[in-house]
């Protein structure tokens, strides 16, 4: 068994060009796993760089894990439930699981936002996501870390009765 490094400077990650998410109309954003790579377990952590005008997740909230962000660069706007906050260099944003209020970071400034985003790994997760009125479930890994065993999203309306399919 190799040893990991509890060590790691923001300086020498290197950024996945467009991560695991792509360009996707108004979501954009370079990312790097920071956590994992030092060998950490119950937390989660990544380095996102977010261009001018983008965004890198839908507006969303979680049943399960705890999010916080810490702003290294830049400025921005994060949507907190109804409410818009101004962020700049050396600001943290803390969203908790279970408040019933989703939250999105939005650069609306000219130049890259960019933050360390930490979350707990706890599963499984159940989310929403307000704007597109879905749902998703994530299992068999903790967020973030593939391969899931189940990562399936829908349509609130296409929910079923709980009892539909029984006899």
């Amino acid at each position: 068994m190799s040893a990991t490094s509890p060590v790691i400077n923001l300086d020498d990650v290197e950024l996945e060009q467009n991560g695991p998410i792509g360009d996707q109309g108004s979501f954009e954003a370079r990312l790097r796993p920071v956590g994992q790579a030092i060998g950490a377990q119950k937390l989660g952590s990544r380095l996102v760089v977010v261009p001018p005008g983008k965004r890198a997740w839908q507006f969303h909230l979680q049943h399960a894990n705890e999010e916080m962000f810490v702003i290294l660069t830049g400025t921005g706007t994060p949507r907190y439930g109804e409410e818009r906050f101004p962020l700049r260099e050396g600001d943290v944003v803390a969203a908790p699981p279970g408040t019933g209020k989703a939250h999105q970071i939005v650069n609306d400034s000219d130049s890259e936002l960019s933050y360390l985003a930490i979350s707990t790994m706890e599963q499984p997760e159940v989310a929403e996501y307000p704007d597109s009125d879905k749902i998703g479930v994530i299992a068999g890994a903790p967020p973030g870390r593939h391969p899931y065993e189940l990562f399936f999203f829908t349509k609130r309306e296409s929910g079923v009765d709980y009892f539909e399919g029984e006899s």
